[in-house]
């Protein structure tokens, strides 16, 4: 499977300018045969606490509309991140439409980052989940989940592709960079980041969107903190042969953990 991490530069709550900024991505991910195509955590707002004005209906929501057109058209599952209302909060969610436009993975962010304001804004989930494209089961989790190694061991469970959508500051570049890294190393799986380049509300993004292969090595990656489109071959033969040859997972020991907390 072909797949392409859009490094979209947001423009800061524009929704319509960002719809334009998407299509050109996704001008590029065709041009390049890509297969699914992976946008930045809160697409078109950006990391938005604005949810009173920008939060949307699950039901009836233009976001999710405009990215199940542009999946029918281009023909290609699409990875992409909103805000959903929920009561006095909104959710922060990653969706997977596949090319026919049907949704196929709705996640909620689990952690919100209370670092931040997010938690004040937004109730954090309560499930990981899970699809298939092109026959790959994939899990979508979201920027600050990064920092908690639990959920993607959850995940890669079955999931062979963990996808991290992110609004994620330059100051903590180092993190972002070693985390995915470890992430994949230590679930022996790909790992895609797709970060946002540019500035928003004040803060600064560097991009370093990347592709991991399940040994740690970087597939690509961003090369400057600009909008850009990253390609990528995921071989899902790898993930297999390399968890039989090391069957790390065999000796995890989760019941005895629990103890632990």
């Amino acid at each position: 499977m072909k797949v392409a991490l859009a490094q979209l530069d947001i423009a800061w709550e524009d929704k319509q300018e960002n719809q334009k900024r998407c299509c050109v991505l996704l001008e590029e991910a065709k041009k390049q045969c890509a297969d699914f195509i992976l946008f930045p955590e809160m697409t078109l707002t950006g990391f938005s606490m604005n949810t009173s004005t920008y939060a949307e209906n699950l039901q009836d929501s233009p976001s999710i509309t405009f990215f199940q057109q542009k999946a029918i058209q281009y023909q290609m599952a699409i990875g992409f991140g909103l805000m959903i209302k929920n009561g006095e909060k909104a959710e922060n969610h990653c969706m997977i439409v596949d090319e026919t436009g049907k949704i196929i993975t709705d996640y909620t962010k689990i952690h919100p980052f209370s670092y931040g304001t997010e938690s004040k804004f937004y109730s954090g989930g309560e499930h990981v989940t899970s699809c298939t494209i092109k026959g790959i089961p994939v899990s979508p989790l979201i920027c600050y989940d990064l920092r908690f190694p639990e959920i993607f061991q959850a995940c890669s469970v079955h999931s062979h592709v963990i996808t991290i959508i992110a609004n994620w500051p330059t100051p903590r570049r180092c993190h972002w960079i070693s985390l995915l890294k470890a992430r994949a190393i230590e679930n022996q799986c790909y790992i895609l980041g797709v970060n946002r380049c540019g500035n928003g509300d004040g803060l600064e993004y560097s991009g370093d969107s990347m592709i991991i292969d399940p040994y740690g090595k970087i597939v690509a990656m961003a090369k400057e903190a600009s909008q850009t489109v990253i390609v990528g071959e995921i071989d899902d033969s790898i993930v297999t042969k390399y968890r039989q040859e090391f069957p790390l997972k065999q000796d995890r020991k989760p019941s005895l953990y629990r103890q632990f907390y």
